[in-house]
């Protein structure tokens, strides 16, 4: 992992988790926009515009839409930008998305020295085994059926592998804890944060560290069986590993 990684459990009230990976950005900067178009993109968009100028350090959102069932090439989108923000949805449609780009994308990231932020969808993908959605384990409720992503049974899907742990996001909000604590249960993810919206995970030099309004809940199995479950509020963090 070389730049710093930010993960936003999603929320509006509090533009100011943004505010530190703008920082990181040094200077008023581009920050590519990564949005899958469900047909508002550009509403989307200006969403996201709105959030990033109300943050602090002045940017310049670009747009980079991806059509429901496209694919992002991040080649061509990434030149001339600084950051890149890879915003709320579809969780499984956007892992689709970056289903041919799950190794450059990171290539590209680390060879130019790109600060990769997820909100939400985009904080799921950034997980080596990203949790994208399902609120059933084995024909039983684990979380909210509202909360399934368009999927029954949780999937766990390739990719992007800028964190080591995977990433459920909306904890409080939605009930995915839950979720995440069957994923690591049985095996399928090796350990796991969940974020609570308007909450911000920065990842970097072998560390997280906790700001915003509300908590993140690292989820690690424990040594004889089940999992073991501790939450960290902000100013707080743990050790990669």
């Amino acid at each position: 992992m070389g730049s710093r990684v930010f993960l936003i459990g999603g929320g509006w009230d509090h533009a100011e988790v943004y505010e530190p990976f703008l920082r990181e950005l040094g200077g008023e900067r581009r920050v590519g926009c990564l949005i899958l178009d469900e047909g508002d993109g550009a509403a989307q968009f200006e969403r996201y515009t709105a959030a990033l100028r109300k943050a602090g350090p002045p940017c310049t959102p670009v747009p980079l839409l991806v059509p429901l069932g496209g694919r992002f090439e991040p080649e061509a989108a990434l030149d001339g930008i600084d950051g890149l923000l890879v915003c709320g949805g579809l969780t499984p449609a956007y892992q689709d998305a970056l289903a041919d780009s799950l190794e450059r994308l990171p290539a590209l990231l680390a060879a130019r020295g790109l600060p990769y932020a997820g909100f939400s969808a985009g904080a799921a993908v950034a997980a080596r085994r990203a949790v994208v959605g399902g609120w059933l384990l084995d024909g039983v409720p684990v979380c909210p059926e509202e909360t399934g992503e368009d999927l029954a049974e949780i999937e766990v899907r390739p990719g992007l592998g800028l964190v080591p742990f995977s990433v459920d996001v909306h904890a409080a909000q939605w009930g995915t804890l839950a979720r995440l604590v069957a994923a690591v249960a049985r095996g399928r993810a090796p350990y796991g944060v969940a974020v609570d919206e308007n909450t911000l995970l920065t990842v970097g030099d072998g560390r997280a560290r906790v700001t915003g309004a509300g908590r993140v809940h690292v989820v690690r199995p424990a040594p004889e069986a089940g999992v073991a479950v501790r939450a960290y509020g902000a100013g707080e963090g743990f050790v990669l590993g």
